[in-house]
């Protein structure tokens, strides 16, 4: 027997308390108000300097989600994609808790306040870079938490229906994130478990409804008021949640309670675990409760690489870490001191490259081969360099892709440093925005859609691209992921960057894109704001955000590439960021998601 038991909390109609009246509400502004002018220049005392970054290529920021924020810290700093989230992990460190602590604060949080990209109902990887004794000395390591295939799962389970894989239970792969976390606590935390947890269990008994969830919830009118389960958290009184009311994520706060208690046992066994399978199965699923208990972490050394003498760690297959590597192989023999046209087309036909890579990649406990293996080495890059035109771009064929290219989008990223120059790049996802769309009704857990990363055998995808038999489903594999977390020192050993995103297969373009602005003079926050250009061979196009500079666009069309500009505050790729300048940290977290970074 189980010492604690579960109770629907949602769907009971709201107390007294809760319904504000005009009154209240407009006494609790003026309230509010005069809190922020009085404590204004403690805040800054204690988060770090916020500095309004520089207008983005001209565009004024008015036109962006936000101001973008350039935070100033000396002891510690906190990029996650919500403003809550960076001010929780930075209380964290504070109070001397390790950037793994933090990391694991923030990365909960996360997943109550912007349910939509991530959850304890999903998965992902951290990467934790270890300061050693010697001096500018480290390892690191990575925790891989990323969803498994249930054990029922077979290659052709989506055949009949490639839709099951992205909505209802069927696409429901097992949950990883809170046996990561936990894992990594055990490893690399100082707090107590429960203190980490605490802070969203507040969030959840009820918050204020941030900017981008109020921006996305009428985006699923269908879901959010004609299913209960959704409906009664974000629309309940028939009408969608907007900017500023009160939302209460009831169940969840109790689940998470239990979850502070119990560990993350609590989820994988017992009553959460038997609610979550019983949601999966009731809508489609082949979830089992032996699918929970027996999921288990992979924690192995980061794979390594340099770029122009900087030592770049990142994470290794399934995730597209190795591209990112590859990438930077094939940038490294040219000069790029300055950043033009042929720079610019350069490294969009690196991003070619590195999609072709990708499509090599899987789950490397069920397929190993001579050419995933080399995708990230020197030698591999050496090879490939010669193909790389300055005058023209070519036909995807060119660039020898084998299969085809996934899509997802509900993630986020969060990068910590410590004052003990402990780093952490951890990125998780329920894949989809709002995942499965199941959301159990007990737990108030959201499920992730994590089985539409992988590939469905003779059905080819929107671009009629066939898939690739290396990411077929099978039972306990892990699906291919865009996710490229990097953690990069200095030549000297400092650390330099710790930088990761979302956006599904936008992400290593994206942090690609950062890296190379940062060496073309930007600060961090300048380096995330600046307009962003993708290709990933199919659709036959290069998309560009519409702050790029106008010329280099000129120079790209010149060249071949089939530009279309599309507007910047569209759901793309988002990145945050941490950079190392002497003895401070600045950070920063992407105004395409209205993130807001914390320092101290």
């Amino acid at each position: 027997m189980h010492a604690y038991k579960i109770e629907p909390l949602d769907s009971l109609p709201p107390t007294v308390g809760d319904r504000r009246t005009t009154v209240w509400h407009r006494l609790r502004l003026i309230l509010i108000s005069g809190i922020v002018l009085l404590c204004w220049y403690n805040y800054k005392a204690s988060y770090g300097d916020y500095r309004t970054a520089l207008p983005v290529n001209g565009i004024p920021q008015s036109t962006l989600h936000h101001s973008p924020r350039l935070v100033k810290a000396r002891n510690g700093a906190v990029a996650a994609e919500n403003r809550r989230c960076s001010l929780i992990g930075v209380d964290v460190l504070k109070e001397g808790g390790t950037a793994v602590d933090a990391a694991i604060s923030s990365t909960l949080c996360t997943g109550v306040v912007n349910m939509f990209s991530s959850g304890i109902g999903g998965g992902g990887f951290m990467l934790v870079r270890l300061p050693l004794k010697s001096e500018n000395s480290s390892e690191a390591w990575i925790i891989d938490f990323r969803e498994t295939a249930p054990r029922l799962a077979n290659a052709t389970m989506f055949v009949a229906d490639p839709q099951l894989a992205r909505f209802g239970g069927l696409a429901v792969g097992v949950p990883g994130e809170l046996r990561g976390l936990e894992e990594a606590h055990r490893r690399w935390g100082k707090l107590p478990w429960k203190r980490l947890v605490q802070p969203s269990i507040e969030l959840a008994d009820g918050w204020e409804v941030d900017a981008e969830l109020g921006r996305r919830i009428p985006w699923f009118k269908d879901l959010m008021l004609n299913n209960p389960d959704w409906s009664a958290i974000f629309a309940p009184n028939g009408v969608f949640l907007k900017e500023g009311e009160m939302i209460r994520r009831r169940n969840l706060a109790q689940t998470l309670r239990i979850i502070a208690d119990h560990g993350a046992d609590a989820f994988y066994k017992g009553p959460i675990a038997e609610a979550i399978v019983n949601k999966a199965n009731s809508t489609g699923g082949i979830l089992s409760l032996a699918d929970l208990e027996n999921y288990s972490v992979k924690v192995q050394r980061a794979i390594e690489g340099s770029y122009n003498g900087r030592r770049i760690m990142t994470t290794d297959a399934p995730t597209s870490g190795p591209v990112l590597l590859h990438m930077l192989n094939l940038l490294e023999h040219f000069d790029l001191t300055f950043r033009d046209g042929l720079n610019t087309h350069r490294m969009i036909e690196a991003l070619k490259f590195g999609f072709a890579a990708r499509t090599r990649i899987s789950d490397p406990d069920f397929y190993t081969s001579d050419k995933m293996g080399k995708i990230a080495t020197k030698s591999f890059a050496a090879e490939i360099i010669a193909n790389v035109t300055d005058d023209e771009t070519h036909l995807p064929d060119y660039y020898q892709p084998e299969y085809d290219v996934k899509h997802d989008h509900g993630t986020s990223h969060t990068s910590v440093v410590d004052s003990d120059g402990m780093a952490v790049a951890i990125t998780s996802t329920v894949n989809l925005i709002f995942g499965s769309q199941v959301l159990d009704p007990v737990t108030g857990v959201i499920l992730n859609d994590e089985m539409d990363d992988f590939s469905t055998p003779g059905v080819p995808n929107a671009f009629g691209l066939w898939p690739s038999p290396y990411n077929y489903p099978q039972a306990g594999k892990r699906p291919l992921s865009s996710i490229a977390p990097a953690i990069i020192e200095n030549p000297d050993g400092t650390l330099h960057l710790v930088i990761g995103g979302a956006g599904g297969s936008r992400i290593f373009g994206a942090i690609l894109q950062v890296i190379l602005n940062l060496d073309w003079g930007l600060d961090v926050s300048q380096a995330i704001e600046y307009g962003r250009v993708h290709n990933q061979l199919y659709p036959l196009m290069t998309d560009a955000d519409n702050n790029y500079p106008p010329v280099l666009l000129r120079d790209l069309r010149a060249r071949g590439h089939n530009i279309t500009v599309a507007d910047i505050h569209r759901v793309a790729a988002v990145v945050q960021g941490i950079a190392r300048e002497g003895a401070y940290l600045y950070a920063a977290s992407d105004s395409r998601k209205n993130g807001f970074a914390a320092g101290y």
